[in-house]
């Protein structure tokens, strides 16, 4: 896989070639905004990897140009903590936000994630996690297996939050996302819609609905579901609200 780092630190390109080159990943590396539209239109990257500071061109302006013709991964890696840059940045094309100082498990669990998105670039027709299987074809949610198992009703607005998150899983979606996609752009600001409906899912399809691994928040920013628990990192607050 050919992954190409865009930041403006010649140190931390040096190491993230170092390192991904160590497991495999063909790395490309560029030093500023130019230079990484250069190379995405040269070499084609698999996934994109992008500082949000650069010169010439900043991280955003990358993102939407990319945005453009390409569908490949963009990886935000970025020393800006607060909501709104990484909101913007999500809101521009990113897939997925690391803040740094990172640990190199974290961004290589992020990068897993979104490789796994590119290789089935649509939702499987069945979704496991946890002790729950979405069938997304027949638009049925059942927990437990074998005779131990039961249907699961969610209600209509239930149904298209799940899919929403499930079509994205790994990646986390801005509450804006949700309230317009299942709402409509008039209600962007009513999160209060979203805490109360998470809070029907989690009920519903999590073990322990007060401390949820697969529906999990990030505060300020969104929600994400995670198929695999243990894939969860130190950032991603797992509260109920």
């Amino acid at each position: 896989m050919k992954i190409l780092i865009a930041d403006d630190d010649p140190q931390i390109l040096r190491a993230l070639r170092i390192t991904l080159g160590a497991q495999g990943y063909d790395v490309i590396t560029a030093g500023d905004g130019k230079a990484a539209i250069a190379a995405a239109i040269e070499q084609h990257p698999d996934l994109y990897m992008l500082d949000l500071g650069m010169p010439h061109l900043d991280g955003i302006e990358v993102i939407t140009a990319l945005r453009g013709w390409t569908t490949a991964p963009i990886l935000v890696v970025s020393g800006r903590t607060v909501a709104a840059d990484k909101v913007d940045a999500l809101d521009a094309g990113a897939d997925d936000y690391v803040t740094k100082p990172f640990a190199i498990e974290e961004l290589m669990a992020r990068i897993r994630a979104l490789t796994r998105r590119t290789a089935a670039p649509d939702a499987e027709p069945v979704i496991r996690f946890g002790d729950v299987t979405v069938d997304l074809a027949a638009r049925t949610v059942v927990r437990g297996e074998g005779s131990a198992a039961s249907a699961v009703r969610l209600t209509p607005t239930e149904w298209q939050m799940l899919e929403l998150l499930i079509r994205n899983a790994g990646r986390l979606v801005t509450r804006q996302t949700l309230l317009t996609e299942i709402w409509g752009s008039q209600h962007v600001a009513d999160t209060g819609y979203l805490r109360l409906y998470i809070a029907q899912l989690r009920k519903k399809l999590e073990a322990q609905p007060a401390a949820p691994r697969h529906l999990l928040t990030e505060a300020g920013m969104g929600y994400r579901l995670v198929l695999q628990s243990d894939s969860t990192s130190p950032d991603e607050t797992t509260s109920a609200s």
